[in-house]
């Protein structure tokens, strides 16, 4: 990918603030550009693949529309739409809440087990092929992103 000078051909920047914000949108564009490739052929977008990863995390215990969102990396995402297109392909289950009849439980499938089991590998070998630095560049970086957020 090179220099983010290249990549937008853009000569310099008016401070390094500037820069780094640039660098960052513009790396998120190419990592999701790569994520979606990957994912297509499942039928599924990074978002839908997000949703699916933290229902799996829940081991089979429901949880609702809201907590979901509340998880989600995409803060902006529409939790309610993905969790409906996923149960369209079989990937999750949506019931009454039996303590709130306002409230509908989410879990993931066999099915979406499944395709994620198939996804993992794919994804984490694609994250390693995308990440081009040492594996104590990305500690660090995950520490320089930690303390970017505050």
């Amino acid at each position: 990918m090179g220099k983010i000078e290249d990549a937008i051909q853009q000569k310099e920047f008016k401070d390094p603030y500037n820069k780094v914000v640039v660098n960052l949108l513009y790396t998120h564009s190419y990592m999701v550009t790569s994520q979606n490739g990957l994912m297509k052929p499942f039928g599924i977008s990074p978002e839908q693949y997000n949703v699916l990863r933290i229902l799996r995390g829940q081991n089979g215990v429901p949880t609702t529309v809201s907590s979901i969102q509340e998880r989600m990396l995409n803060k902006m995402s529409n939790a309610s739409r993905l969790v409906e297109k996923l149960k369209i392909k079989g990937l999750v289950e949506r019931t009454e809440c039996p303590s709130d009849r306002r409230q509908v439980d989410i879990v993931i499938t066999e099915k979406g087990l499944k395709m994620l089991g198939d996804l993992q590998l794919q994804v984490e070998s694609a994250n390693r092929e995308m990440i081009h630095l040492s594996e104590e560049e990305v500690h660090l970086l995950n520490d320089l992103l930690d303390k970017l957020r505050g």
